[in-house]
């Protein structure tokens, strides 16, 4: 483009640049309907060929720099999200949270702060909203003032709107990553030790049961994504999500998700709906990414049916706690079922829960493993294979801890070896014998 001088050095006063941008985008707002909404690569070619026409019909002239950051800008305003727009493509950044037009925080390194950038009422924010939702065939209104979402690069969204919200529209995105997290950098990151890795991979490849168990935003998902990874490339995967963030790297994966119900009323897929589906479809492995309603129950039996090696994370604090959510998601199924009854199903089921914590500095980490070892009366019996241990809190905030063995080797060792996983005893706490090796 003739008004694009590659040439000039000189950078457009913020004044005149703040005066082109405003002009742009007024001009090119009514020209937007629900096929130009969003941010994919044709709406982005239809959003540049139109820019650079309107920018070709004035006399200012503009680098490459400028350019740039004039296609961004008028971007987020128009087909994009809007002031959140730079911070979504922000790596660092995990999380964006918007609580209504004048206050938004961002997530990164486990930390909240609050940015300078707002919306300018609730329409600006609700222009954002309806350029993510429209796109996929949703809407939200008065009727149906909640709304959950993709973004075409696989970041969750949750939005509400008064009158169910009153600080104004709220957006919750979750960011989904651009890089696929492998074990290694777990290890790396200090999320747990070389010695669980091991004994997790040993665990899913002799196709034991486990359950993530986690709070809100602990790292749950991204765990089970890389316990997933063991999973061996020659076997049958489903995997079933309310919102799809797993990015399993085997090739025989059945990807599924759940549908919110139409307008009127209809066509409503939910989890349970889609285990159930995923039972006939000769699945080796099931892969749930959280467990939080009645299909806990067709989980269990499915773990207890010859599903072995099945895959779930579930809401909870720690694994005891993950065993009372668990009784619980089960009753929501219907089915009068007596608690002892529930609970041996838990226990005959699962094999092994892994705790995830976010921790008070941030980080987050493996604090817990712990066995299901069966029934003792009505209670559920549990030993902890690996515990973390925190130790103090650093002067810039880092809790310092260790991830230790209890010294105590799984009752399913047996399994283990059959497999061919014969893990040392440096692995448990049984100092003197040589390291295993994890397989690769």
């Amino acid at each position: 483009m003739s008004n694009v001088d590659t040439a000039a050095p000189a950078a457009l006063p913020p004044d005149q640049f703040a005066k082109l941008r405003d002009w742009a985008i007024a001009q090119l707002q009514p020209l937007i309907n629900k096929e130009h909404r969003g941010v994919t690569p044709a709406n982005q070619q239809w959003l540049t060929t139109h820019l650079m026409q309107l920018v070709g019909k004035t006399n200012v002239r503009l680098n490459e720099e400028d350019w740039a950051t004039l296609l961004e800008e008028v971007l987020d305003e128009t087909i994009g999200y809007g002031p959140i727009g730079p911070h979504l493509r922000d790596p660092s950044v995990t999380e964006v949270m918007v609580n209504g037009p004048h206050q938004i925080y961002i997530e990164r390194k486990g930390k909240l702060s609050l940015i300078e950038e707002h919306y300018k009422d609730n329409e600006h924010v609700m222009r954002a909203v309806d350029n993510i939702i429209i796109p996929l065939g949703r809407s939200v209104d008065r009727s149906q003032p909640l709304v959950d979402a993709r973004l075409p690069d696989g970041s969750r969204v949750n939005a509400i709107i008064p009158p169910c919200c009153l600080n104004g529209p709220t957006v919750t995105i979750r960011k989904f990553p651009s890089k696929r997290l492998t074990v290694e950098d777990l290890i790396g990151f200090g999320s747990l030790t070389e010695q669980i890795a091991e004994f997790l991979e040993a665990c899913v490849r002799a196709r034991l049961n486990i359950v993530v168990s986690g709070g809100t935003g602990s790292g749950k998902t991204t765990l089970l994504n890389v316990i997933s990874s063991f999973i061996p490339e020659d076997e049958r995967i489903c995997t079933v999500e309310d919102a799809a963030e797993l990015q399993l790297a085997q090739p025989h994966v059945v990807r599924m998700e759940t549908a919110p119900a139409l307008p009127d009323g209809t066509g409503m897929v939910t989890i349970r709906d889609l285990v159930k589906n995923a039972l006939r479809m000769r699945p080796e492995r099931i892969v749930v990414g959280e467990v939080r309603g009645g299909e806990a129950l067709d989980m269990l039996q499915a773990m207890n049916t010859g599903h072995d090696g099945s895959l779930t994370t579930v809401h909870s604090n720690s694994p005891r706690d993950a065993i009372a959510r668990i009784e619980t998601l089960v009753l929501m199924a219907g089915f009068d079922l007596p608690v002892r009854v529930v609970r041996t199903q838990i226990a005959s089921a699962v094999n092994l829960i892994v705790q995830q914590e976010r921790l008070k500095d941030g980080s987050r980490k493996v604090t817990r493993v712990t066995e299901l070892q069966g029934m003792e009366g009505e209670t559920v019996v549990l030993q902890d294979i690996f515990m973390f241990q925190a130790v103090a809190i650093s002067e810039s905030g880092k809790v310092e801890g260790t991830m230790k063995p209890t010294g105590m080797r799984p009752s399913f060792t047996p399994k283990l070896e059959q497999a061919g996983f014969k893990l040392s005893g440096e692995v448990f706490g049984a100092f003197g014998a040589g390291a295993g090796q994890r397989r690769r």
